[in-house]
Formats: C-alpha cells, sequence, structure tokens
C-alpha cells in the first residue's frame, strides 16, 4: 500500500518538480539553524529573556528531535524505497543512510510546533505547518521516504518540541517558586 501512495506521489514527476522538491527539501536545515541563532541572537542582544528562553528551547526540541530520529534510523535500518524499489521508485540520490523516520520531515515539524508554541497566532501557525508538510512531500516526490517514514518524522518533531516546550514551562515555573522574595 505505502508503495502504491509513494508511485502515485511520484506519477507526475517533472524535471521542474524535482527541482523545486530538492530546493524545498534543501531549505530545511539552513532554516532551523537560522530561526535558532536568530531567536537567540535577538534575546541576548536586546536582553529579552523570553527570547532567550524561546531560542533555547528550540536548540533544545530540535536536539531532541535529531537525536531521536538519528536512534531510530540506526535501529531499524529501513532502506529506502528507492534501493528496495529501483523499478518502481525514482530517486536521483544515492544516499546510504537509512529511510525511517524521515530527518527533514521532523526537524521541520520540531521547527513548526516550536515557533507556533511560542507565538500560537494563525499568521505563524498556517505557514509553518505547510512549510513542513511541503517538506514531508517533497521527501516522497524525490522517492527518499515512504509515506510511513513521513508521518513518523511529523510525529518525533511535533512530540519532541512540545516535550521541550512544556519541560521549559515547567523549569521557569519551579525556578520563580524557589526565588525567595526580597526583602528590604
Amino acid at each position: 500500500m505505502e508503495l502504491r501512495m509513494l508511485e502515485s506521489i511520484q506519477s507526475g514527476r517533472t524535471t521542474t518538480g524535482v527541482q523545486v522538491a530538492n530546493g524545498i527539501s534543501n531549505t530545511i536545515y539552513p532554516v532551523a539553524a537560522g530561526a535558532v541563532i536568530g531567536e537567540l541572537a535577538y534575546g541576548y542582544l536586546a536582553h529579552d529573556k523570553t527570547w532567550q528562553t524561546n531560542g533555547w528551547q528550540m536548540a533544545a526540541g530540535l536536539t531532541v528531535t535529531l537525536g531521536a530520529t538519528y536512534i531510530l534510523k540506526n535501529t531499524v535500518k529501513r532502506e529506502r524505497p528507492f534501493q528496495k524499489y529501483p523499478e518502481q521508485v525514482i530517486s536521483d540520490s544515492h544516499t546510504n543512510e537509512y529511510s525511517f523516520p524521515s530527518g527533514h520531515t521532523s526537524t521541520a515539524f520540531s521547527l513548526a510546533t516550536s515557533l507556533s508554541l511560542q507565538c500560537p497566532k494563525w499568521y505563524v501557525i498556517a505557514p509553518s505547518f505547510l512549510y513542513a508538510g511541503a517538506i514531508g512531500y517533497s521527501r516522497m516526490y524525490l522517492g527518499m521516504h515512504y509515506p510511513s517514514d513521513v508521518a513518523a518524522g511529523a510525529v518525533i518533531g511535533v512530540a519532541s518540541s512540545w516535550i521541550t516546550y512544556k519541560g521549559t514551562q515547567w523549569l521557569q515555573h519551579r525556578k520563580q517558586a524557589t526565588k525567595k522574595p526580597e526583602t528590604f
């Protein structure tokens, strides 16, 4: 069933489509790094503790995401679709890395989740998750991942950032609760 879905996604594959999909896929790591660096730089330059905390939370979410993805890839050791089905799945890549879960997708959904939790406005949430979805779709279009790789990447990314966001809130609450009131 997954192979049929992948073949369906790839059925309209064009040279331009491949270029666009590669372009979209290749943006995620620089965009994620830029978001973290941007939040931290602004937070420290402006002496804004909220932006500093947001930057560190996003960095933690991405770190957990990438760690979980790496561990799962090397535990499951699933062949990429273009490796397992070279006659049915087209790919221009020749990577030897494993397929499950999608690291590009987990990173994109981790970033989207962090941004959406930090700024829960529709104009942040909608574009963030549309971008993450485009990353996941591009990975299937390029023959790099099965739909379940992409779905698992999305779950890992969302869960990792949600957990680190809630953990950051808990630590901040605990830190405030243990502060001694100033006496005059």
